[in-house]
């Protein structure tokens, strides 16, 4: 579930593990993902070798109890009283991807961009709805569930991935099955706290009541040790900016945790959980597809902004300032002009500074502030391009990006930075799984295994090599 308290509550561990190669099966190509002897759990992300995957069920089934049976709670934490719950009552899934529920839209969202602050450093969440479903068996019951893969941003770097299953109720309410989550710290996995299962680590949690009411409580997680989340519902027709203007019927709620810590949540209609805030961060919806989708193509002057500052980032690597300025020269009236039109609130700032420093940069011939300039303001172009082309064509810009993300890191010898920018790839990769022919996929899989062979050598040579054939891979998908 998104929560700033993934990024925020965990202890960082004094040692980091080492990128490793795993190969799974895809159709007739070879996956590499991280393996699982490289991190502090047997437990890996969804496998994109299967459509679904089963999970075997508990000892003892619980199809005649009525109401869910309940994890023991620590009795120094506050918790509502069992009258107040709503989550109590054990539920059915005739049509469990049918996730409908306004405040909870989870199967209509191709992708969610978040953006704010933590530890005073920029934030970014990016939210997508994976290829591909999970079957989880709980109390006799086998659940279909969409997998929705959360993948955060902490001052650039990859700091929090996880894969969350959802499925609704007959009655309309979402539950939660579990999460499968890593966080990363120099760019690897050092911990795999706050990973549960439904049917195996604890309950199936709701995480959105059919129609919520002031005074409702219910757990949105319920692992205690795991991961838990008590929450009460405080408004239901809260009227809040949107990206694009006001937006009414808003949800807010409390959430309580273990340690007694209490954040506010708000959800809006049509895009789900929309603004968490607690101890001075914050993690907000900055845009949402196809909620917030535009008709029409990419606008010439965003399309300028975009392939404008992929152009800079490869005449900035052959110190072609002639080239670089007359780029320069024709994003920024092109950005002045696209903004005009409306801009999501939370990126306008944003795309608008990443594209001043850019201009700095290119004007002091500073090579390496440019490449990482131009890496930035594109990506704040492919995601105002997610208004007008699909998601999985986004994605595929972002693959782009990151591996170019790689030539940088590698120049400077960042053994850190290629190592999160290998863990980001393999990440968006799943994301892409049917947006490339499987010859494409054939190669993109083997360039990300002799990326991972690479940044475990240390053989920076090896790695921007093996980038830059990601990159064709990408740009010719692109096309």
């Amino acid at each position: 579930m998104l929560s700033l308290r993934r990024s925020t509550s965990r202890p960082a561990l004094a040692t980091v593990v080492a990128i490793a190669v795993l190969t799974t099966a895809c159709g007739n190509q070879s996956v590499p993902t991280p393996s699982p002897s490289a991190v502090p759990s047997a437990s890996a992300e969804p496998s994109p070798s299967a459509a679904r995957e089963t999970v075997a069920p508990p000892s003892a089934s619980a199809s005649q109890v009525a109401q869910i049976e309940q994890p023991p709670v620590p009795s120094n934490v506050p918790l509502a009283p069992d009258s107040a719950r709503v989550d109590l009552a054990m539920p059915t899934f005739s049509h469990p991807m049918e996730i409908t529920n306004p405040l909870f839209p989870v199967s209509r969202q191709e992708s969610v961009l978040f953006l704010g602050t933590v530890d005073e450093k920029p934030f970014r969440t990016e939210v997508t709805l994976l290829p591909y479903t999970r079957i989880v068996v709980w109390e006799g019951q086998q659940v279909e569930t969409a997998v929705s893969q959360y993948l955060a941003y902490l001052d650039g770097r990859i700091t929090e991935v996880a894969f969350d299953l959802y499925a609704q109720a007959d009655d309309g309410s979402v539950w939660y099955f579990g999460e499968d989550v890593a966080d990363f710290a120099d760019g690897a996995i050092v911990t795999k706290e706050g990973t549960w299962l439904a049917g195996k680590d604890a309950p199936a949690a709701m995480i959105m009541p059919a129609a919520p009411k002031v005074g409702d409580v219910f757990r949105t997680e319920n692992s205690p040790g795991f991961a838990f989340e008590e929450v009460t519902v405080k408004t239901v027709d809260a009227t809040v900016d949107g990206p694009l203007g006001r937006l009414s019927g808003a949800l807010i709620m409390s959430e309580l945790h273990m340690d007694g810590a209490i954040e506010d949540k708000t959800f809006a209609p049509g895009y789900g959980e929309f603004l968490t805030s607690g101890g001075g961060d914050v993690e907000a919806l900055a845009m949402a597809v196809p909620q917030d989708a535009a008709g029409g193509p990419v606008p010439a002057e965003l399309a300028t902004v975009t392939t404008g500052a992929m152009a800079i980032f490869d005449a900035a690597s052959r110190k072609d300032w002639t080239a670089a300025s007359a780029e320069v020269a024709r994003m920024t009236p092109a950005w002045a002009t696209y903004r005009t039109g409306g801009v999501p609130r939370l990126v306008d700032p944003l795309a608008t500074v990443a594209l001043d420093r850019l201009t700095k940069a290119v004007a002091a011939h500073d090579v390496v502030g440019a490449r990482q300039a131009a890496i930035d303001v594109a990506r704040f172009g492919f995601d105002l391009e997610l208004r007008y082309r699909p998601a999985t064509e986004v994605n595929l810009g972002r693959f782009d990006l990151m591996a170019a993300q790689v030539v940088l890191d590698a120049s400077a010898s960042d053994i850190a930075g290629v190592n999160a920018d290998t863990f980001t790839l393999v990440y968006i990769r799943d994301r892409i799984l049917k947006a490339v022919s499987p010859a494409d996929l054939g190669r993109l899989n083997t360039s990300l295994l002799d990326l991972q062979l690479a940044t475990v050598d240390e053989d920076f040579g090896a790695a921007s090599d093996a980038a830059a054939r990601l990159r064709e891979v990408a740009s010719a998908a692109l096309r």
